[in-house]
C-alpha cells in the first residue's frame, strides 16, 4: 500500500494506491498546518512508503509519519498520473491555487517540455478566486455565472490587483456584471493557451487541477485551442495518484 500526497496552496490530496490501482482518495483544505492535515487524512493508515509532491512537498521529509519518505516534483508527478489514467496523452495542463504547469510529454509519457507559472497569481485558481470574491459569488459557481454573459468583454491585464481595477472601470461603465466575469475568464484561457503553444500542444490533452471543474474555463479552451481537452473523473487527484505510483515503482 502506497500513499501519495500532494500539498497545495490551497488543498491536501492523498491517493492511496494497492499497485496501480487507486483503493482510497481524500483531499483538506491545507490551511496553515499542512502537515496536520496530512495527518488527518492519513488517520490509521500506515502505508509501507508516502510519496510526496506540489508546493509544500519538503515538509514531509522532516516529518513523523512512521514510514518512508521521498518526494518528486510536480511536474513529474502530473506526468505519471496523467500517463496512466490517459495513455495517448501528449500535453498536460494543470491550473492548480498558486501556479499553472504546461507540460509536454513524449509518446511514452515522459516528459519532453514543461514550463510553469509560479511567480504569481496571474491566470491561476488564486486569480478566479479573488475575483469571484470581488463578485460576491462562490468561486465554485463562478464558471457557471460567466457562461452567462453575451460578450466577452477585454481584460487586458493579467496582475489581479490591475485586473479587479479594469473590472471595477467596466462595471462604473454600466457592462453587464456576466460579460465582465467572462472576460476574466478568458484572460486566463488566453495565457494559458499560450503557455501551452510554447510547450508544443498536441492532443490529446488532458485538463488536470481544481480549475478543470470551471465550466467556463473548459468552454473557452475548447474555442481558443479548437479542440477539446480530456478531464479526469478527480482531477484534483492527479498529482497525487502519481507520486503515489512513483512509490509503487521504487
Amino acid at each position: 500500500m502506497i500513499a501519495g500526497i500532494d500539498i497545495g496552496s490551497r488543498s491536501v490530496e492523498l491517493v492511496v494506491t494497492d499497485g496501480e490501482k487507486i483503493i482510497r482518495q481524500a483531499k483538506a483544505a491545507t490551511t496553515f498546518d499542512p502537515l496536520s492535515q496530512v495527518k488527518k487524512l492519513l488517520g490509521e493508515l500506515r502505508p509501507e512508503r508516502i510519496v510526496g509532491t506540489g508546493y509544500g512537498r519538503n515538509l514531509l521529509a522532516d516529518a513523523d509519519l512512521g514510514t518512508e519518505v521521498t518526494t518528486i516534483t510536480e511536474i513529474k508527478a502530473y506526468a505519471l498520473g496523467t500517463h496512466r489514467l490517459f495513455p495517448a496523452a501528449r500535453t498536460v495542463l494543470d491550473i492548480g491555487g498558486q501556479d499553472t504547469k504546461a507540460i509536454s510529454l513524449t509518446n511514452t509519457g515522459k516528459v519532453a517540455r514543461f514550463e510553469m507559472n509560479d511567480r504569481c497569481a496571474a491566470g491561476t485558481g488564486k486569480f478566479l478566486e479573488h475575483v469571484a470574491s470581488v463578485f460576491q459569488i462562490p468561486v465554485e459557481t463562478f464558471g457557471d455565472y460567466a457562461l452567462e454573459g453575451d460578450e466577452v468583454l477585454s481584460i487586458n491585464s493579467m496582475c489581479t490587483v490591475f485586473a479587479e481595477t479594469e473590472a471595477t472601470s467596466l462595471m462604473a461603465q454600466g457592462q453587464r456584471p456576466q460579460n465582465i466575469a467572462l472576460g476574466l475568464h478568458a484572460s486566463v484561457v488566453r495565457r494559458t493557451a499560450n503557455m501551452l503553444r510554447r510547450v508544443g500542444l498536441e492532443f490529446p490533452l488532458v485538463f488536470a487541477g481544481g480549475v478543470a471543474r470551471n465550466r467556463c474555463v473548459i468552454r473557452l479552451m475548447q474555442d481558443a485551442l479548437s479542440g477539446e481537452p480530456l478531464i479526469p473523473e478527480e482531477p484534483d487527484m492527479v498529482g497525487a495518484y502519481g507520486a503515489a505510483l512513483h512509490g509503487s515503482r521504487l
